[in-house]
């Protein structure tokens, strides 16, 4: 008898997008059908080109299911993604299309972002990427997440709102305080 296989999945938390040395690490806590977190997502791209190299992204998946029961598929989709190394395509082709994101639909999108996984559609329908959508969840639950998009810059919880401007004066403020920290070098 041939012993089962083990695979490690790669879990939202170790998924990150651009510089991921960058002093400054910018969470959201959001989901892929809700509005406000669709143009958060593209403060996010601003975000990333202005503070290129600078800064790294983590989305975490907070879905809302009692509004919008296709939130937490769509989630285990852009896992299954990152899986094979396509989560910031996944994760903008979904919010692209954030009014269209039954399972057959999430399919289609998997492939336009590159994924070759034959088994992806049963992935989905067995849920295989659900513990680490609800894991995501949990961890917003118990950071104290009411509402999305909730943002941290470097761990501490934005509380304004996710603006562009209110989000690049909060990481050029973090950008400073990395720099303090940062040890200076000694000359020989």
């Amino acid at each position: 008898m041939k012993a089962k296989e083990v695979v490690e999945i790669i879990s939202p938390k170790d998924v990150y997008v651009g510089n991921k040395q960058a002093p400054v690490t910018l969470v959201e806590f959001g989901e892929y059908e809700n509005e406000d977190c669709a143009k958060a997502n593209e403060v996010v791209k601003k975000l990333l080109e202005e503070f290129d190299g600078k800064i790294r992204f983590q989305f975490r998946h907070f879905p809302l299911t009692k509004i919008h029961q296709r939130s937490m598929k769509a989630g285990e989709a852009a896992v299954a993604a990152s899986q094979a190394g396509k989560f910031w395509e996944m994760h903008n082709i979904l919010f692209d299309n954030r009014r269209q994101l039954g399972t057959t639909s999430l399919k289609l999108y998997s492939k336009e972002a590159g994924v070759n996984n034959k088994h992806f559609l049963d992935e989905l329908l067995n849920s295989t990427y659900g513990w680490q959508v609800m894991n995501d969840l949990n961890e917003g639950i118990d950071r104290g997440i009411s509402e999305i998009p909730a943002f941290f810059i470097n761990g501490e919880k934005l509380t304004t709102k996710p603006t562009y401007e209110n989000l690049s004066k909060n990481i050029a403020s973090a950008l400073k305080k990395a720099k303090k920290k940062a040890p200076v070098k000694q000359r020989a």
